[in-house]
């Protein structure tokens, strides 16, 4: 880890001139710092030059190194939504403007998340259902409790972004919907201000958004990575998002990271490696911002047609379940939250579900529990163990919520039951209280039930607060 950090140190600077001091472009006029943090605030400047940042009667003074490499620290402040100024001086002075104290996550992943406020832009499907709550909102007074860095597409070390901006600017029609949404429903329950970092790249792998030093330092990866130039993992070079979209940012302080990605990797049938890859972007992510506590709230991507592309590979009916249960995997690493999605998708042939807005209110709803300590269900149904009874087979969940329903009240749907043949059937699945029982009458000795084995599934069995259960399975036949 230290070889990564003297990597990022070196990094952040690039692009940065001597004589007088400079500031990231992650540190500029509107932004909002984290609450209840000691907040970094870093530049360059002449070697020895003596920096003094100025901020809510806080005075922090420090000495750039010898390569004019500064940094302080303000101490934790309170949420305040009363804009303020921020003045660093050295050989030189600058003023910043309008900035807010509050909570501040990053959103990060690829296409669904990079997937904009106002999805006309890239040409995505309108919503057949219900209100476009997209369009409504960008045609609402805006928010002024949100506050959007969007970072552009580039591979390079540097930000090329017009720094922060409130929701009057037109970036605003280029953040993450999901991310944004997510903004909306935390600045409205807990009515602080909320900074939305928006660094997308459509298309990529979770390998992209890992330094390539994090695999040579794996356990994992190691032996098949270290030594070589340029090495590739599973045919991919890692690093290259993360370079551009990532390192930039850090260590600038935040609460969490919320991250949609996985649809380039089933893709590449990377059903067996994906947690630990993700498991392994995580640790470095939380690594290099010094916090191993920072929370990573996920989306499971959604039901679609995987198996009518004309890909290199060939992707069966099933190959989007194994994935979903490999996303259901990175459950085990602490501190995260998964947000299911298989009843938010028009058609079965867009990889681009519409409906983010409720992807970032799922989302919300498991920081606002686990982060902000509201009293309120934030999961849909997970699979926890089962148990054969006679011909039936009795599944018992966690996060049953107020309890278990069928969203659409008819009989729940896409549960499968097998025997020791293995021959998979439709099954008849019905609510007792908090359990389901599974049966088939030509299944007599069952063994194994899977739920949602099929990336068409678009299931009806839920909790009362309508959060869908994941798909799963009882067995692990290969």
């Amino acid at each position: 880890m230290k070889k990564i950090i003297l990597i990022v140190c070196s990094f952040l600077m690039i692009g940065f001139a001597s004589a007088e001091i400079i500031l990231p472009k992650v540190i500029t006029n509107n932004m909002v710092l984290q609450q209840k943090k000691s907040v970094a605030i870093w530049g360059k400047a002449d070697a020895n030059e003596k920096v003094t940042v100025k901020f809510e009667g806080q005075i922090k003074i420090t000495v750039a190194d010898s390569s004019g490499n500064w940094e302080v620290k303000l101490n934790p402040m309170s949420a305040s939504a009363v804009p303020r100024k921020m003045i660093l001086s050295g050989s030189n002075t600058i003023t910043l403007d309008n900035i807010l104290v509050g909570e501040v996550w990053l959103c990060s992943g690829q296409s669904n998340m990079e997937y904009p406020l106002d999805y006309k832009i890239k040409r995505y499907a309108a919503p057949k259902k219900g209100d476009d709550l997209a369009q409504i909102e960008l045609k609402s007074p805006k928010n002024p409790l949100i506050r959007i860095l969007y970072v552009e597409h580039k591979l390079q070390p540097e930000l090329p972004t017009k720094g922060w901006t409130d929701c009057n600017d037109s970036t605003f029609r280029f953040v993450s919907a999901a991310g944004y949404f997510f903004a909306k429903e935390l600045a409205r329950d807990l009515k602080v201000p909320i900074g939305i970092i928006s660094s997308s790249w459509g298309g990529t792998r979770v390998e992209q958004w890992t330094p390539p030093t994090a695999y040579e330092q794996s356990s994992l990866f190691k032996d098949s990575v270290l030594g070589k130039k340029n090495f590739k993992i599973d045919g991919m070079v890692p690093g290259k998002m993360f370079e551009g979209m990532i390192l930039p940012i850090i260590p600038y302080t935040i609460k969490g990271f919320l991250w949609y990605q996985g649809e380039s990797n089933l893709m590449i049938h990377d059903t067996t490696t994906f947690a630990a890859k993700t498991k392994l972007m995580v640790e470095t992510w939380r690594g290099l911002w010094n916090d191993n506590q920072i929370p990573f709230y996920f989306v499971q991507i959604a039901p679609y047609h995987y198996s009518k592309r004309k890909d290199k590979l060939q992707h069966g009916t099933d190959l989007l379940p194994y994935y979903w249960e490999a996303q259901a995997e990175c459950l085990d690493i602490p501190k995260t939250g998964m947000v299911v999605t298989t009843d938010l998708v028009d058609d079965l042939n867009n990889i681009h579900p519409s409906y983010k807005w409720e992807v970032g209110r799922r989302l919300s709803l498991w920081a606002l529990a686990n982060d902000y300590g509201k009293q309120i269900v934030f999961s849909g149904p997970l699979y926890s163990k089962m148990k054969i009874k006679k011909n039936n087979i009795e599944l018992e969940f966690t996060h049953e919520g107020s309890g278990l329903i069928s969203a659409d009240e008819q009989p729940l749907n896409w549960f499968t039951i097998a025997g020791a043949d293995k021959k998979f059937v439709v099954a008849k699945a019905v609510i007792r209280g908090n359990k389901v029982l599974v049966s088939s009458e030509d299944v007599l000795n069952p063994v194994a039930v899977r739920f949602a084995w099929d990336e068409a599934a678009m299931p009806n069995f839920c909790n009362k607060e309508k959060l869908p259960a994941s798909p799963f399975r009882t067995d692990s036949w290969k």
